[in-house]
């Protein structure tokens, strides 16, 4: 239970620092690419990829370089997503992302369509859009409105226009990196190694777009990354130990891992940030946490 807690931790630890550099309008693109060498680190201290193995991933390479691309680009939407709603809605939104392997599995790999789990991705898509509605601001009619007044309007409306885009990125993006890992995983590459070279080619990539766009490096954003990638490394790390201590049990590391993100990220956030919810944001959490539930019954 101590590995599950600290995969948990880890996990909601990432959504809290990345909100926190955006509130001070730190750049988490460097913060991102300053992790990476953290990670890779981490990863073969920890993970203990066998480079041997480079040679045996063949077909592997294709989705190793998609995940290269998206996992940055996925961070990046992550933070966006953070500033726009909050992180009780978007930690919402990433775990709701395992609805998307699902309908790949019965899309594309012809696994069995059931009752329960088409009722578990009816709550999932409901609980999607409940957490991405945002009340409309009413429509003034005075006509005594100055020109600035109009350009806020404006500017609000593309705004709320952007929110719900972010947070369907987090979703989407999410579980695309989830499929791409499943599949490597079923033409027999590694794990650990897949890990490293995806976590190498995604920092390269990164890095070489911040030099091109000729970004100004900070160093508070830098030093942020090294905190970034422990977190995103011992996310992994206690969520594959968790499943190797608990193997008996795998439906309380599913169950936990889940909801306790959606819980602990609502409770800090709510708590700590004052983050703001509607009814149907409200509504939308114990959706998210209700099709959890169902489909890993299912």
């Amino acid at each position: 239970m101590l590995y599950l807690l600290l995969a948990v931790l880890c996990s909601v630890a990432v959504s809290v620092l990345l909100k926190i550099l955006r509130q001070q309008e730190l750049d988490i693109r460097q913060t991102i690419v300053a992790g990476y060498p953290v990670a890779l680190l981490l990863t073969w201290l920890l993970l203990k990829p066998d480079i041997t193995g480079i040679d045996k991933l063949g077909g592997s390479w294709g989705i190793i370089i998609a995940l290269g691309i998206l996992l940055p680009t996925v961070f990046v939407i992550l933070g966006r997503a953070i500033a726009a709603v909050g992180m009780v809605a978007t930690d919402a939104a990433q775990r709701l992302s395992l609805i998307i392997p699902i309908i790949a599995a019965f899309l594309l790999f012809g696994e069995v369509v059931t009752g329960t789990r088409i009722f578990g991705l009816l709550l999932g898509l409901l609980a999607l859009g409940a957490l991405i509605y945002r009340p409309q601001p009413l429509e003034r009619h005075n006509n005594t409105v100055d020109v600035q007044d109009d350009k806020t309007d404006i500017s609000q409306s593309k705004n709320a226009l952007r929110t719900p885009l972010w947070l369907f990125g987090v979703w989407a993006g999410y579980g695309v990196i989830d499929i791409l890992f499943k599949q490597v995983a079923k033409q027999g590459a590694a794990f650990p190694l897949t890990l490293l070279i995806s976590f190498g080619f995604a920092g390269l990539l990164l890095f070489g777009y911040l030099l091109v766009v000729r970004v100004r490096w900070h160093s508070r954003a830098l030093a942020a990354g090294v905190l970034l990638g422990a977190l995103n490394i011992g996310n992994i790390y206690a969520y594959i130990r968790a499943h190797q201590v608990l193997s008996e049990s795998p439906s309380i590391v599913f169950t936990g891992m889940n909801v306790g993100v959606i819980a602990v990220a609502t409770i800090i956030g709510i708590g700590i940030f004052k983050e703001s919810l509607n009814r149907i944001n409200m509504l939308g959490l114990l959706l998210a946490i209700a099709c959890v539930a169902v489909l890993f019954l299912a």
